[in-house]
């Protein structure tokens, strides 16, 4: 028999040239830029460009990317009515998701080259409206107005608040959002390059993805966190939570990465922007938590952080619900999905695997 690798672990199934993470120097790159170098000088926009375009933009590009990102960041009524008709008690996930079908269903730019770059930056200007909204209809709160002064951090920050925070919060944000805009062939971006691969189309895709993401041991994972974080409460009661936790095989989410054998090389970038959420809101109680949990895991498990470990609290600190942490996600790994979407679309093949069967053997009904 032919050997079985589940959840294709190690099978390598194409190329890209979009992303991958470094053996030697453990970093995730960006077309050849680690993610750290990125985040520490570039905004959420420049990289989108890079994403998609496979270099860092000029000016001009800049200018025309900014202005027809602005140009999507107001929601069409109808996506409104939607969202706005959709049961509380659904998950954020399955908001966006939806939101993102209703765009698919009023797309009107068919198979004109380019078009598909032209969704990718509707979508990135869109989602992050349709996640603001989400929120505050769960507080009870009208949505805000989208401002076309604001660059993409300070943005999504305003529609969802009412008003663009300090910088330290916009600045780690934007921080979050470069780490978090694409990641190889994780499950969700495999996901959209499988319904690409069928020449289906780019929403088609995306909702797909969306839907990979919202599972915990994906994206749901820095929800788990801050729910974790909230259960144990304080630093005291690290140990007896990890000796119950541990002791009874269950997963500490936030730890553990299968692509990473020497820790999530995202993690420094986004602890240091924790850090400084930290210092700015006073919440030293919830950095002795995360570092006292963070040391407990390690000494007993020498299992380290991946992204989503200080991306949780961090979120908090801003201000977000925590059920808000993965649309969040999403609405920053939408520039990925695009653009592996993109990429596929250029050389596709069909992505039909075999498996391997072992049921019953031929039978027939009797008589």
């Amino acid at each position: 028999m032919d050997e079985i690798r589940k959840g294709l672990a190690g099978v390598v199934v194409d190329t890209t040239a979009i992303s991958k993470v470094d053996p030697e120097s453990n970093s995730l790159l960006y077309r050849g830029y680690p993610v750290q170098e990125l985040a520490r000088a570039c905004s959420f926009e420049e990289v989108a460009w890079l994403l998609w375009h496979g270099e860092l933009p000029t000016p001009d590009e800049l200018d025309r990317l900014r202005a027809a990102e602005r140009a999507a960041r107001a929601l069409p009524q109808d996506v409104c009515a939607v969202v706005d008709a959709l049961p509380l008690t659904a998950h954020p996930m399955d908001v966006i998701r939806t939101a993102v079908s209703v765009l698919g269903a009023l797309d009107d730019l068919g198979d004109a080259p380019g078009a598909d770059l032209e969704r990718s930056v509707r979508l990135l200007g869109a989602l992050p409206a349709v996640v603001a909204r989400d929120q505050r209809r769960r507080r009870g709160l009208a949505p805000v107005a989208a401002r076309a002064d604001l660059d993409y951090a300070e943005s999504f920050l305003h529609l969802t608040f009412g008003q663009v925070p300090p910088p330290e919060v916009v600045d780690a944000f934007r921080v979050s959002m470069v780490l978090y805009a694409e990641h190889s062939f994780n499950a969700s971006t495999f996901t959209a390059r499988v319904i690409t691969s069928t020449l289906s189309d780019l929403h088609s895709a995306v909702v797909g993805a969306i839907g990979a993401l919202k599972g915990p041991l994906h994206g749901g994972a820095n929800e788990a966190v801050m729910a974790t974080l909230e259960q144990i409460g304080t630093a005291a009661r690290v140990d007896a939570w990890l000796d119950e936790t541990l002791g009874a095989r269950r997963k500490v989410m936030g730890f553990g990465h299968r692509v990473y054998r020497r820790g999530d090389s995202r993690v420094p970038t986004m602890k240091a922007a924790l850090d400084d959420l930290v210092r700015w809101s006073g919440r030293d109680d919830l950095a002795q938590l995360y570092d006292a949990l963070e040391r407990g895991m390690v000494e007993r498990t020498g299992i380290l952080p991946n992204l989503d470990f200080p991306s949780g609290p961090a979120y908090h600190l801003m201000g977000f619900d925590t059920a808000t942490f993965t649309p969040l996600f999403a609405a920053s790994r939408v520039v990925g999905w695009t653009a592996h979407v993109i990429e596929q679309r250029a050389a596709n093949s069909l992505i039909r695997p075999l498996s391997a069967y072992d049921g019953p053997a031929e039978r027939h009904l009797a008589g």
